[in-house]
């Protein structure tokens, strides 16, 4: 299965994925959301800031979820993972505070994370504000 981050530009996390300093890419949710369910080690998933193309891959090597969190519960997987998933201890509080009424988290840690000749997707079908996309194969997506 081939997968699609978007991820928010301003976060600076696609070049820490590229350099192998985030190595864990966290999704937080009210409700389970793809890729919940939907990832398994040996996916593929592609990178791309919002509004930009396509400029990433990396292997998922493994999956790991938790459900009926609370801030607490988010607190002790920011201290255990936050560091491979670019966030600094010292900005914990303010994560737990964003996330604190989120009840699902999926860490998809990654590997090989590399560059790629930039392009376009098509996100028709998937709604205007999808976050992460899910198919068979890339090129369903490809422009």
């Amino acid at each position: 299965m081939d997968h699609v981050g978007i991820m928010k530009k301003s976060w600076g996390f696609l070049p820490m994925i590229l350099s192998g300093e985030k190595t864990i890419e966290s999704r937080w949710y009210m409700n389970r959301s793809v890729p919940w369910g939907r990832i398994s080690a040996g996916d593929r998933v592609y990178f791309k800031d919002s509004g930009e193309p396509v400029t990433a891959v990396a292997t998922v090597s493994k999956v790991l979820t938790f459900e009926n969190l609370t801030p607490h519960c988010i607190h002790d997987i920011l201290v255990k993972y936050g560091k491979k998933d670019g966030i600094e201890k010292d900005e914990i509080p303010d994560y737990v505070d964003f996330l604190k009424d989120k009840r699902y988290c999926i860490l998809v840690f990654l590997g090989n994370a590399r560059a790629v000749k930039p392009f376009e997707i098509n996100k028709r079908g998937f709604g205007a504000m999808a976050a992460w996309l899910t198919v068979p194969h890339i090129d369903a997506l490809r422009r």
